[in-house]
């Protein structure tokens, strides 16, 4: 016998339904009464499991269309060769990855100068609510809303680096604009977080309920000092990250 409330019960057959894709992305579910009707169970029970899958960012509802599954076309970011001059690229790199994935890259630029918030002084070892130079971009894939991404540089280097503080893309992108200066970016320390998302982050990136960020912080370095910190917040259900770590010949070997 089953000890799972109705609710539950409706929510698990669902659920199973739409991953062996007998609802694909994009289809509607049975109405509530249909479902009430199947399931044997009152509207409101029948409601309440699917809540239960909106919760988890499975599904979606629409005043007067009834609910549709969740589309989920997930783009694949290689974080190891995310600015990494030693791989070819035609400017941007997130321009350059989209692009090369057969989707369309678009994206919205602000340039503000802010003083340093305090976990972004920590890590370009600045005094807090010292000068620096926040470049934010707004960025998509097809159209929809992939990311945003907060990079702020030190004072000091935006006097060596005038372009930083100019509003509009840096078409480059600024790691080569920078190297071309002679301050290149020899390495990067990594931090990687998941959370539900903020009003603002749900508003800007259209995450429905249930569905978290990924946050990576990329902190990088010169030979001397750090020389930016970049927060990069993802929507959780459209992106996956990989890294590629010493020789993976073997990866590519067929069987």
């Amino acid at each position: 016998m089953n000890r799972q409330p109705k609710y539950r019960q409706v929510a698990d057959a669902l659920r199973r339904e739409i991953n062996d894709s007998t609802y694909a992305p994009g289809a509607r579910l049975p109405s509530e009464s249909e479902l009430s009707k199947r399931f044997d169970a009152s509207r409101n029970t029948v409601r309440a499991g699917l809540n239960l899958l909106v919760s988890e960012g499975l599904i979606s509802s629409s005043q007067g269309l009834g609910y549709e599954v969740r589309s989920h076309e997930v783009f694949e970011l290689n974080a190891s060769r995310f600015e990494n001059l030693t791989f070819p690229q035609n400017g941007d790199a997130y321009s350059t990855d989209v692009t090369a994935a057969g989707r369309r890259p678009h994206q919205t630029f602000r340039v503000e100068v802010q003083p340093a918030p305090a976990e972004v002084a920590e890590r370009l070892k600045v005094a807090e609510g010292s000068t620096t130079v926040l470049r934010h971009c707004h960025r998509y894939v097809d159209d929809v809303p992939w990311s945003t991404q907060a990079t702020y540089y030190p004072g000091w280097l935006v006097e060596e680096a005038p372009r930083l503080s100019e509003p509009g893309d840096i078409a480059e992108g600024t790691t080569r604009y920078l190297a071309a200066h002679g301050i290149e970016q020899i390495g990067y320390f990594d931090e990687i977080a998941t959370r539900m998302p903020t009003p603002e982050e749900a508003r800007l990136l259209d995450i429905g309920p249930g569905v978290p960020v990924l946050l990576w912080t990329r902190t990088g370095y010169s030979a001397e000092k750090p020389i930016r910190c970049t927060i990069t917040t993802f929507r959780g259900d459209l992106n996956r990250m990989n890294y590629e770590i010493g020789d993976l010949s073997a990866r590519n070997e067929t069987a």
